[in-house]
């Protein structure tokens, strides 16, 4: 009898449901989206129960269309987006506030307030991170210092908190177990990723009571089983949990030190492998867990950028610019060589390798000659310089030069961004012939858990390369120029 894994990739647009044959082979998708909603401060959140419903959706529809029988599918993996941060009533399931998105800087003031105290390279130390209210823990404490109640319910034992690993696994299992998976944990800044353990001091810090945390589980663990609200005749166990960039990395097959990946979301998350041992980096890309797998734990260096796909919505929600991101690659090409303005899409600050969250949004040396085209180009262009920033920064921490870049997401269908991102940094580019990999990795993780994939499952992809075709002094002028940009929109 056939044997099928199921993965869902809750994203920060979205949520999908993968479904996987014997081999790992992707046979059927299916997604929604859900609401992003933004107030006038440019504050970012997501309705954690509307993810929910749309989770079980998918999953029923993806089967459904598939036409598989659901008796066959042998376990689940979760990928999700990361840094997203929600707390609810531990009894009853409900979130106390909707959940706020990796990409809202609400908490840069707590950020400030602690860095001022002088304990940004004591958490640097402990977790591998830059103090950055992009992480859950500034999140975390702004929920705790500003919905009515939350706090004093927290000591009380009533409330829990996490990512959306946390939520999903909370409510979808039967015994609504609270865990969460090392990768997601590595990303909180309230993990020591030494000790591999909730730091209690970090905790304290920011104002976040240690019974309110999730169980750390390893990442093919065991959190629970599933039926999706009696959908299912016979549960199946969830045994793959990964935050997203991380199953990417795992998907890519980047398991040895040294093997890098760029995944291209709304967001942008670049990671290197540097094995069994973290190193802590001096250039602006932190230390995270890459995963707890078969009982052994890897590191990452990673960088992450705001808005890379992120820029492309822009363009075509708030510019309108174009009607869809299919209408960007000519666009490009059509741009007039001469003109050399740069967008910085600093939208809500910059991410690594600058941290500065209080950086603003620029087109900088814009011409007559600036028109639509060449802003579209700028705007594909400003995902491949950051890239560039965060790739660099790596090579420099890990001292080793990095021989390829594996690629993933749905900008990199986009032939002229895929060109320019080898040219910028002077190495191949190689690409799945699949954009799922964050789910994907999630299923390989949970598959070979539960014994329906062996190792042969990483050779399921192929690869598509784009090799370096620019001469060295085009490629430094336009990189300087990014640079003197950049610089032009710090604070």
């Amino acid at each position: 009898m056939s044997k099928y894994i199921l993965s869902i990739d809750q994203s920060t647009q979205g949520t999908k449901a993968l479904l996987f044959d014997d081999r790992g082979a992707l046979l059927c998708r299916a997604d929604l989206p859900h609401r992003q909603i933004i107030n006038e401060k440019g504050w970012v959140e997501h309705d954690p129960e509307e993810i929910l419903r749309n989770t079980v959706q998918v999953v029923r529809d993806v089967v459904a269309k598939a036409g598989i029988d659901k008796a066959d599918i042998a376990a689940l993996g979760i990928s999700n987006q990361r840094e997203t941060s929600v707390a609810w009533d531990r009894a009853t399931g409900k979130p106390v506030y909707n959940a706020i998105v990796w990409q809202c800087a609400r908490g840069a003031e707590i950020s400030e307030e602690i860095e001022a105290q002088g304990h940004d390279e004591s958490i640097r130390q402990k977790t591998g991170l830059k103090l950055s209210p992009y992480f859950p823990a500034a999140k975390l404490a702004w929920i705790m210092r500003n919905v009515p109640g939350v706090a004093e319910r927290a000591k009380r034992g009533e409330i829990c908190v996490g990512t959306i690993d946390s939520w999903l696994v909370y409510n979808l299992s039967m015994d609504h177990r609270h865990c969460t998976d090392y990768s997601n944990a590595s990303r909180t800044q309230l993990f020591n990723i030494h000790a591999l353990a909730w730091d209690e001091e970090l905790l304290g810090l920011f104002g976040v009571d240690p019974s309110c945390m999730a169980v750390v589980t390893d990442s093919d663990g065991d959190f629970g089983v599933t039926d999706f609200g009696g959908w299912l005749d016979q549960p199946i166990p969830i045994r793959g949990v990964l935050g997203d960039s991380h199953g990417a990395l795992f998907g890519q097959g980047c398991l040895e030190p040294g093997m890098t990946k760029a995944t291209y979301g709304t967001g942008s998350s670049i990671m290197m492998n540097i094995g069994e041992t973290p190193v802590l980096s001096d250039t602006g890309v932190v230390t995270s867990l890459a995963w707890k797998i078969d009982g052994k734990v890897n590191y990452v260096l990673e960088g992450n950028i705001n808005y890379t796909g992120a820029v492309i919505t822009w363009l075509k929600d708030d510019l309108k610019l174009i009607s869809g991101p299919g209408e960007t690659e000519a666009l490009a090409r059509q741009a007039n060589p001469g003109d050399h303005c740069y967008l910085v899409p600093a939208f809500s600050g910059l991410g690594a390798p600058y941290w500065d969250s209080r950086a603003e949004a620029a087109i900088v040396g814009m011409t007559r000659s600036t028109g639509k085209n060449e802003v579209v180009r700028a705007a594909l262009d400003c995902i491949a310089y950051q890239i560039t920033d965060i790739v660099r920064a790596m090579g420099e921490s890990a001292g080793t030069a990095i021989g390829e870049l594996r690629v993933d997401g749905g900008p990199t269908r986009n032939a002229y961004l895929m060109q320019f991102q080898s040219d910028m940094l002077d190495i191949p580019v190689r690409i799945p012939d699949s954009e799922e990999l964050s789910g994907i990795g999630a299923a390989y993780a949970a598959g070979l858990a539960v014994g329906v994939y062996s190792e042969d499952v990483f050779s399921v992809l192929k690869r598509k390369s784009y090799s370096p075709d620019m001469d060295a002094a085009t490629r430094d002028s336009k990189y300087r120029g990014w640079q003197e940009a950049v610089r032009r929109v710090r604070t």
